[in-house]
């Protein structure tokens, strides 16, 4: 192997594995077991009795216990203009039966004691547009009553699946979200999660992404490196995207 080739190993073992590495070392694990842990609303979501437009909201928050180091859950929520309340939908995987679920929790609860932040948030005309598609692509999501924490699919596939259908949300999910990238075989290429550009990955294990929100993204083992050109930024395992904000 060549000394280029040798650096070049380095560099991205180096990219990939560091950060996980740094986070480690800060990491706050768990201090209740995960049944105990809190669901409690946090706020983020406006009250449906004062905001009377239409609302799309994604969120992300870290998993429990140590696959918090690396990985976030996603959701999706919305609220028609007028509506009463949020209409949340989310990817969980135990209890059996249909991993899609609908108003699992509160539209803006916390995750088994970890606070979740906003990924998106329109509000609106635009917004209410999109509700009936969000509420189509939920319901072609292609693995309804299938499950599997890594490397998918899973609630970020879900996520993904919906972004993907939906362009017009340009949505950029994190390289945190293990499970984004995650495609059969017979969909090996194809838009990336944001909807735009182009996305090559082998069962989210292997593969890259080049477009206009993700930059250009490289998957290995479900941990993704890359830099947004755009809003310049890195895109980090364990980190997330870390720069300008979106």
């Amino acid at each position: 192997m060549s000394l280029l080739a040798k650096l070049s190993l380095g560099i991205a073992t180096l990219a990939l594995v560091g950060p996980v590495l740094i986070k480690s070392a800060g990491h706050s694990w768990a201090g209740v077991p995960w049944y105990e842990a809190s669901r409690a609303p946090t706020g983020l979501a406006p009250d449906p009795e004062v905001e009377r437009r239409a609302v799309v909201q994604v969120y992300a928050a870290p998993t429990y216990g140590w696959r918090g180091i690396v990985a976030v859950h996603t959701w999706v929520v919305t609220k028609p203009a007028d509506g009463d309340a949020y209409t949340r939908w989310d990817v969980v995987g135990w209890g059996g039966g249909r991993v899609v679920r609908h108003n699992y929790a509160a539209a803006d609860a916390m995750w088994y004691g970890q606070t979740p932040r906003l990924l998106l948030d329109r509000r609106g005309e635009a917004a209410g547009a999109l509700i009936p598609k969000i509420e189509a692509a939920v319901k072609s999501y292609p693995f309804p009553e299938r499950y599997r924490s890594y490397p998918g699919p899973n609630s970020n596939t879900f996520t993904a699946h919906v972004a993907r259908s939906v362009p017009e949300l340009g949505l950029d999910l994190p390289p945190t979200a293990i499970g984004k990238d995650y495609r059969a075989l017979s969909d090996a290429i194809g838009r990336a999660p944001s909807g735009g550009g182009v996305q090559l990955s082998l069962f989210g294990l292997a593969g890259l992404i080049l477009a206009p929100e993700e930059g250009v993204e490289i998957n290995l083992l479900g941990l993704s490196v890359g830099l947004d050109f755009v809003n310049p930024a890195l895109r980090l395992p364990a980190f997330g995207r870390v720069g300008v904000d979106q």
